[in-house]
């Protein structure tokens, strides 16, 4: 058990009321809410403290000292949302006691949400929030509204294409409401902006566009002051801020090292600190809080505690696809040197980095700019090479999905790998949880969809696709490890073909994907001890491929048939089967399918899968239900 340390609300109350100037009472707020930062992210055991705090010091002094009532503030980039969030408790805008919700269900989402109070917009997909504030800022032009709209963006962001197609109908529309600030930290996912799609001359860029910019240090409150001040004069045309900013500011262990021109990953970006770092993070602020309120006669900072219980490891081995994943590539790149790796600045979340280190001439790092890399991919298979395309499976299917079907239309053998696939995990929220990339792909001629089910298949599925297969593939790969209660058994790896993991005659379900075969596997057993009933779980990775001869024998005269989506049912296995089976004469069979019904809901990962009726217990009870129930002849129902 690990002892947190956060800032109650009194002490905001106590601090907030001292006798400063404004500069000083922002700097002082800012760390303050950097501490609660840090508490909320190691409690959730994710989050995004580079981004958080590089932005901390700009959206406290807007909530303090700018923002009137009428003005908005909303985030663009999404990832410092941790950071928002302190702020909105410490001012009273969010009850506090949300403090300690953070990616838990019903309490503060990973990523911006409507649903929160003070979030105007959703954000997390990069890219959208130029766009959005321009909508805003139209709606209240026709309603008769004023106010000024202030909108924050990451430098990596600004790789997406959408952030440059709106910025000329902003000043075409002379819309002087809007302010944009860049958190200019010089690090996106990854690593170094420059290094991945250098910006150049942002300041001249803006201009070109005929937008009024300022520069400054954003962590200079009285050069943030100045410089808004500046901006708010210009009525006539929107305005840019560009703040110089560190990430990680506030606690040096968190920042780039000076002499880190060559940083490959900073270690910072996403996820929990250890505990050496929480502890060493929270004396460090806590040092500089007690220095300020002595200088100003106050009493040091009082924290309180929580206590934060470790979840228990998982029984069994772990099903851990991303390594597997990259050592398959990697031996597919030493038989055939014609494959080439291109990447969306997501390098280590994708498995990548043992690739680049081997084979850095073959590897192609094309920053956030998924359609960019989709089309460089389709002309590089039309020369010959191999592409084979990363990102996370939301951005991947959905961003580039034009340029996908662009490239089938050409014939165009691109191999398509999409990471944090499926549902979980759940903490990052909707924004980055893939329940549609199967529709988003499923028309697209000739694309095979594959979903491993553990180690040993991501191998086969990236063999098939770069050897075996006549057109393109997507590879659905789940980032997060998955102990499989069984030992996985030889992969009947011939196309459209699945694999029997687990005996029985009362019903089969077919699933795929080592998170709901661990929960089919599981319900199976729950259904034997509680209910005397054997059901057949088979995994089935060719999410688009049926070999009907193959199913037939796999239904093995089961006439309650169940299918079970890490996906909507749209555009999911289940509906495929379902169309499969129709109409075949024979033993009429119940289908039931369970899916993701709605959109994902933000959580710790068991009780997401509960609450979608998509865990163990839940799935068993339902099919228990449907297993003695005597309906006759062909009944197709969606029950999750």
């Amino acid at each position: 058990m690990n002892t947190l340390y956060f800032c109650p609300q009194e002490e905001f109350n106590r601090i907030r009321a001292l006798a400063m100037a404004p500069e000083g009472r922002a700097a002082l707020f800012a760390d303050l809410c950097r501490l609660n930062t840090l508490y909320m992210i190691k409690r959730a055991g994710s989050g995004h403290i580079g981004s958080s705090f590089s932005s901390l010091d700009i959206v406290s002094w807007l909530h303090l000292e700018e923002l009137g009532e009428d003005d908005l503030y909303f985030s663009s980039k999404g990832h410092d949302a941790p950071g928002l969030y302190a702020v909105l408790l410490a001012l009273g805008r969010l009850p506090f006691e949300q403090l300690h919700s953070l990616r838990r269900l019903g309490g503060l989402p990973g990523h911006p949400d409507v649903g929160t109070p003070g979030m105007v917009t959703n954000t997390g997909s990069l890219g959208m929030g130029v766009s959005k504030a321009k909508g805003l800022i139209e709606a209240r032009r026709l309603r008769g509204e004023g106010g000024r709209v202030f909108v924050l963006t990451g430098d990596g962001e600004l790789q997406e294409g959408q952030l440059w197609e709106s910025l000329p109908g902003a000043v075409h529309h002379r819309m002087g409401e809007l302010t944009v600030i860049v958190d200019h930290n010089k690090l996106q996912s990854d690593t170094w902006v420059s290094r991945v799609s250098d910006l150049g001359d942002l300041a001249a860029k803006f201009a070109a566009f005929g937008w009024q910019v300022a520069r400054c240090d954003g962590h200079d409150f009285h050069a943030l002051r100045r410089r808004l001040a500046d901006l708010a004069a210009v009525r006539d045309r929107p305005k840019v801020l560009i703040a110089d900013t560190v990430k990680g500011k506030g606690v040096a262990r968190f920042e780039p090292a000076a002499g880190e021109a060559d940083l490959r990953l900073y270690a910072y970006h996403s996820g929990a600190p250890g505990d050496e770092d929480y502890a060493g993070a929270v004396a460090c602020l806590q040092a500089r809080i007690d220095a300020a309120l002595q200088e100003h006669g106050a009493a040091p900072l009082a924290l309180k505690t929580d206590t934060l219980v470790p979840p228990a490891p998982p029984a069994g081995r772990q099903e851990r696809l991303l390594p597997a994943y990259a050592l398959a590539l990697a031996e597919q790149a030493e038989r055939d040197d014609a494959l080439v790796v291109l990447d969306a600045d997501l390098a280590r979340d994708c498995g990548l980095l043992p690739f680049e280190e081997r084979f850095p001439d073959r590897f192609i790092e094309c920053g956030i700019a998924e359609q960019d890399m989709v089309s460089q991919a389709g002309a590089l298979a039309l020369r010959g090479m191999i592409p084979v395309v990363h990102s996370f499976a939301c951005f991947l299917t959905a961003r580039a999905n034009e340029q996908i079907y662009n490239n089938a239309s050409e014939g165009s053998r691109v191999i398509y790998v999409g990471s944090l696939a499926g549902l979980l995990p759940a903490g990052p929220g909707h924004s980055h949880q893939a329940v549609r990339d199967l529709a988003a792909v499923a028309g697209v001629p000739g694309l095979a969809l594959l979903a491993p089910g553990w180690e040993a298949e991501v191998a086969l599925a990236l063999r098939h696709a770069v050897q075996e297969a006549p057109g393109a593939s997507y590879l659905r790969l789940e980032s997060r490890p998955v102990a499989l209660p069984f030992t996985p058994p030889p992969s009947n790896w011939n196309v459209g073909q699945g694999t029997l993991v687990r005996e029985g005659g009362d019903g089969v379900v077919f699933t795929y994907g080592p998170t709901m075969l661990a929960q089919a596997w599981w319900a199976a057993e729950h259904l034997a001890a509680d209910h005397g009933l054997q059901l057949r779980v088979v995994n089935l990775p060719w999410l688009n491929r049926l070999d009907s001869d193959w199913l037939e024998l796999a239904l093995g005269g089961c006439r309650a048939v169940f299918t079970l989506d890490n996906h909507y049912l749209e555009g999911g296995l289940g509906l495929r089967l379902a169309a499969a089976l129709a109409g075949r004469s024979g033993t009429p069979r119940r289908l039931h399918h369970f899916a993701v019904s709605r959109l994902p809901l933000c959580g710790a990962d068991e009780e997401v899968l509960s609450a979608h009726g998509l865990d163990a217990p839940t799935l068993a009870r339902t099919m228990a239900a449907c297993l003695h129930a005597q309906e006759e002849g062909n009944v197709y129902s969606c029950l999750a």
